[in-house]
């Protein structure tokens, strides 16, 4: 409302006293309306790989004296990246289910890790992945308490069914803009989902009906987040490509994937005759882990700027932001874990103890660029 009195005001200046002004002085009134415009049209989303929990990282968050757990420094370095967007969005791929805390293969992290992370600027967690049900009901059902008490938004799991109805959607509003985003994994490494919980399996005729009531609630644009494909494959598999396609024919505009652990490519397609513009990222890899194996060691985080012009939504920006994790030993066996945005340290070897890590960011950084450039479709690095 507010921005509507302020057009209409400059309006009535520009028009009714269009005589006594300079040249110069109705530029600005027309440079200011404009620039009313452009801060009301637009939504910023920044979506974020695996944040992870193995063991080293939750001894790494120990604190002996207190008896607490604290993440903060781990998104010390990269905060100001994510909490820049309007909304960032990360895979949560570990349990919250309270002690004993524990790392691979059965994931429970202290609540303190998703505390930081809300911190450090994210916004919604998607919680449907393979480690959704390491421990059980009491697993599913307190990681939901925890960031519902934390107040950050989640979908992907749910307590039950009704839950599930309520809930499966989550819809983000921004500028007179409206998104949705649904959240879905090809499984639970064998673990059967606890009755009565519900997990978002990758069924097509399940997402179909979900996107089908999604698109009666007016969204702009509609987001579906896939935990899916092949560990450590730095290709996307004909089974991704063919969901993805599906996806788009069924009306969705944006899928961002994870699972892999490495980064695959991503691909931009603008509106043509047939199909409206659509975007996909195959896998944004890990955002944090104690994963080291050549290109485990990082991921990327894909950044989407929508605006809205004469009641059309369009993705204006689309573009990427490499991430690596410096581990630096502490003591002993224990290490501190920074997530780095890496072209800003790409150059700052002095910022290293240990020029060990620095040759191994670097390769990261190599390796990626060289996967990115020849397999990315209209998607650019941002530095």
């Amino acid at each position: 409302m507010r921005i509507i009195m302020y057009k209409f005001i400059l309006l009535t200046v520009l028009f009714v006293g269009l005589i006594k002004l300079s040249n110069a002085q109705q530029d600005t009134l027309v440079n200011t309306l404009d620039s009313i415009q452009n801060v009301s049209d637009k939504m910023s989303l920044l979506f974020i790989g695996d944040i992870m929990g193995h063991g080293p990282q939750i001894l790494s968050a120990y604190d002996s004296e207190t008896e607490t757990y604290n993440y903060d420094t781990v998104f010390y370095y990269i905060k100001n990246v994510l909490s820049e967007p309007d909304f960032t969005i990360a895979n949560l791929e570990v349990t919250l289910a309270g002690p004993p805390y524990k790392g691979y293969p059965q994931f429970s992290s202290p609540d303190a890790l998703a505390l930081a992370g809300k911190k450090a600027g994210t916004d919604v967690f998607v919680t449907a992945n393979n480690h959704c049900c390491d421990r059980g009901l009491q697993g599913i059902n307190r990681t939901i308490e925890v960031l519902d008490t934390l107040k950050i938004l989640h979908c992907g799991t749910f307590k039950n069914l009704a839950e599930r109805q309520s809930n499966n959607l989550i819809v983000l509003e921004k500028n007179q803009i409206k998104v949705g985003l649904l959240n879905y994994t090809y499984g639970t490494n064998g673990i059967p989902v606890p009755k009565p919980a519900v997990v978002n399996l990758i069924d097509r005729k399940l997402i179909k009906e979900d996107i089908e009531i999604a698109q009666k609630d007016s969204l702009d644009k509609l987001i579906v987040f896939l935990h899916f494909g092949t560990e450590y494959q730095s290709e996307p598999n004909t089974e991704q490509i063919n969901l993805v396609n599906y996806l788009f024919n069924q009306g969705v505009d944006i899928v961002i994937g994870s699972h892999p652990h490495v980064i695959q490519k991503m691909v931009y397609l603008p509106a043509d005759s047939v199909n409206k513009e659509r975007f996909v990222a195959y896998s944004l890899g890990n955002f944090v882990s104690n994963q080291r194996k050549t290109q485990t060691d990082g991921g990327v985080m894909t950044r989407i700027v929508l605006k809205k012009e004469n009641g059309k939504t369009r993705i204006e920006e689309h573009n990427y932001i490499l991430t690596w994790v410096y581990k630096k030993k502490r003591t002993g066996d224990v290490y501190d874990y920074f997530i780095l945005p890496a072209a800003e340290y790409e150059d700052k070897k002095d910022f290293f103890s240990d020029s060990v890590d620095y040759e191994k960011m670097k390769l990261y950084i190599e390796n990626s660029g060289q996967l990115l450039n020849k397999q990315n479709v209209d998607v650019k690095e941002l530095k």
